[in-house]
């Protein structure tokens, strides 16, 4: 049988990676950021302004939709790509790290994670086999195998059992997705480890020995600050396999996707560009703007001189500005817009600079002229 996902290296220039992820509903373009549609929906964007912005696949998130409208319900409703009109790829996450996030109301054990819902409080029970399945029922083109999100700060004892459990439900959810297949579908396993490099290498050999179509770095973005990132992300990429995707799970700021670029990462999904629209924050190449700043009030200019967006088109400073004065939706929509393409910009920009030889220079200037 074909493999469902196909990726193909283009070109590298030093650990910077550009290249294609083919699948049966399309082309990912790598490096890739994934805009977040945590509930179907990329929230404030209309499907096809998500794509024209750039986006070749999207991230819905697995605990959410289980809870709301509940898998079941999304595939008797034709899938997850059709309920929310994306005919593109779509990546679901295990539900993991927002199951670990709810703290007191979650309870771990061999088995799975028994935990109580935060919209009403209704019990539920995840198993790896469960999380396969609910991903399979939305219609996932990428899945993902379930895993506990190590905590920070964890002390190395810790961090090894937290790693060791996600191993034995990696092998689960592996022959659970083996088991439930549907064509076209490929899974990627999660290397975890929190910030210690031998639990790293040794998550990394497992996940290797069971057999994943793609490979995550889970663990990060919990806390550990930058640098400390950085410093993992110095090895833990090159101990996952060079011909399979290597996915950045959950980051980040633009400063943090250059320098895991520039790390061997190919794929990355945040929350940040959308949540900051939605509060008036606008990612542009001179920095990032507060849009309720008074000192914008009768700017007339672009939120960027140098974006092509719709937004910055047509729309000034100063209007974005009454707009969240105002408590009007529209300005949480177009900043959103905006901030989208902001993103999809840089990765365009990245993917060329590999091809050109000069990815640490793109990078170094793109921070340098932000600052984010």
């Amino acid at each position: 049988m074909a493999e469902p996902v196909r990726f193909t290296l283009h070109a590298t220039d030093g650990r910077a990676r550009t290249g294609t992820i083919e699948t049966p509903r399309g082309a990912i373009r790598t490096p890739a950021f994934m805009p977040v549609g945590t509930a179907a929906t990329v929230k404030g964007m209309k499907p096809a302004d998500v794509r024209a912005s750039g986006a070749d696949i999207l991230l819905g998130n697995t605990y959410h939709l289980m809870l709301r409208p509940g898998a079941e319900r999304v595939a008797r409703l034709g899938g997850l790509h059709r309920f929310m009109d994306w005919p593109h790829p779509i990546l679901t996450d295990s539900g993991g790290y927002q199951v670990m996030s709810l703290g007191d109301l979650v309870k771990v054990s061999e088995e799975g994670v028994a935990f109580r819902s935060h919209l009403d409080g209704a019990r539920h029970f995840v198993t790896p086999e469960r999380a396969i399945e609910i991903q399979r029922l939305l219609g996932a083109d990428i899945v993902m195998a379930f895993d506990e999100c190590t905590k920070h700060p964890a002390t190395h004892e810790q961090a090894a059992r937290s790693m060791h459990l996600s191993m034995r439900w990696a092998e689960r959810s592996r022959a659970a997705f083996l088991e439930q297949e549907r064509e076209g579908a490929a899974l990627f396993g999660i290397q975890q480890g929190a910030l210690f490099e031998d639990l790293r290498c040794e998550s990394a050999a497992r996940l290797i020995d069971i057999g994943f179509e793609g490979y995550a770095i889970g663990g990060l973005a919990v806390g550990e600050g930058q640098q400390a990132m950085f410093d993992v992300l110095d090895y833990a990429p090159e101990q996952l396999p060079a011909d399979r995707p290597r996915y950045l799970m959950g980051v980040g700021k633009p400063a943090d996707i250059l320098g895991a670029v520039l790390r061997g990462v190919d794929m990355f999904d945040c929350v940040l560009p959308t949540r900051s629209g939605r509060t008036a924050q606008a990612f542009t190449r001179a920095g990032t703007l507060n849009l309720r700043n008074a000192r914008f009030a009768e700017d007339m200019g672009p939120l960027d001189e140098r974006c092509p967006c719709p937004v910055c088109a047509r729309f000034s400073r100063a209007y974005l500005h009454h707009l969240f004065k105002a408590g009007e939706m529209l300005g949480p929509m177009l900043l959103t817009e905006h901030n989208l393409w902001h993103y999809q910009e840089m990765m365009a920009g990245l993917r060329r600079a590999i091809h050109e030889g000069r990815a640490q220079a793109f990078a170094r200037g793109w921070i340098d002229q932000a600052g984010d």
